[in-house]
């Protein structure tokens, strides 16, 4: 497994926010939903994606962009156009002044905004759980990335647009699984861009010793792995490879593991009920009590209290 299937390997789309915006301009949505991450696929017509600091983005028809939460932005047809409705957690609507939309702009099976045959047809796929995407692949991504048609023409566009007009059973998780399909090419062919500063374990799966550590330790993170014994599989000396791995990853390969392995551990956290213990097992540690201590240092919470925390509605 490289290192972006791992990060993408753990808890997925369940329920995820899917609709069609239809619009004709003006038009101008403003979004405070802090939601971890949503994709933005224009169909039809044009607009821009402006977040409240940093550059705003133009998309065309086949331009992509994804927003990591949860900073707010706004989607217009131009950005002098002041907002006319406000998407809040959990997907609520409301106008400017904070009144409920009540559903007035509701055109049907997951489709949204003016008209169906608007001018302007925006496909927005919606993440509404921070576990459904791993943290340490959040914190790689930029508050905003794009892709044009150019760049990555999206083979998955016509699908969409057929799956998320049905109205029949097993609509849901067909759309949860396209959707998070779309995320991985879509984060494959940005992070492939030599401009995009893709993560640094991300450019070291290529090297042919700290790449097949990266992949050691993502496929089987419950390994007592030392550096020695990581060294010996990629054929190289210890030094050899701290230096090595430091020097391509930005970080030991030890400290590497434990993030990773906390990192898993947070998201089981999230998406199963398993015990602490059974969870320790899993990611590499050989009691509760020892992913506890970890846990903590490394979030500033126990495993306990980010359960909870994380089962709180609202808590994305």
């Amino acid at each position: 497994m490289d290192a972006l299937a791992g990060l993408l390997e753990g808890p997925r789309a369940r329920g995820a926010l899917m609709i069609r915006a239809c619009f004709d301009p003006p038009w101008s949505v403003r979004v405070e939903d802090r939601a971890p991450l949503t994709v933005m696929l224009m169909v039809r017509g044009e607009g821009w994606v402006v977040p409240d600091d940093g550059e705003r983005i133009r998309l065309t028809a086949g331009d992509l962009a994804i927003a990591r939460g949860p900073a707010p932005y706004t989607c217009a047809d131009d950005p002098a156009t002041p907002p006319q409705a406000l998407i809040l957690p959990g997907g609520e609507c409301a106008y400017p002044d904070g009144r409920l939309l009540n559903g007035s702009m509701d055109l049907g099976v997951r489709a949204w905004g003016d008209r169906l045959d608007g001018s302007t047809v925006l496909l927005i796929g919606t993440y509404l759980m921070r576990g459904e995407i791993s943290a340490r692949l959040l914190d790689a991504l930029p508050p905003l990335l794009s892709l044009t048609s150019r760049e990555w023409p999206c083979p998955l566009t016509p699908l969409l647009m057929d799956e998320i007009a049905r109205d029949e059973p097993g609509q849901e998780v067909v759309l949860d699984r396209m959707l998070d399909l779309l995320v991985i090419a879509a984060l494959r062919a940005w992070f492939a861009r030599p401009e995009a500063a893709a993560p640094a374990w991300y450019r070291a799966q290529a090297d042919p010793v700290v790449g097949r550590v990266l992949r050691l330790v993502q496929d089987d993170p419950a390994h007592p792995w030392t550096v020695a014994s990581l060294a010996a599989k990629a054929g190289v000396s210890r030094a050899a490879l701290a230096r090595r791995f430091t020097a391509l990853v930005g970080e030991p390969p030890m400290t590497h593991l434990t993030g990773w392995r906390l990192a898993l551990a947070a998201d089981r956290l999230h998406a199963t009920e398993e015990t602490i213990g059974a969870i320790a097992r899993q990611v590499g540690y050989g009691s509760a009590f020892a992913l506890s201590t970890a846990f903590k240092r490394m979030y500033g919470v126990s495993p306990q209290e980010y359960r909870a925390r994380e089962a709180r509605p609202g808590a994305a």
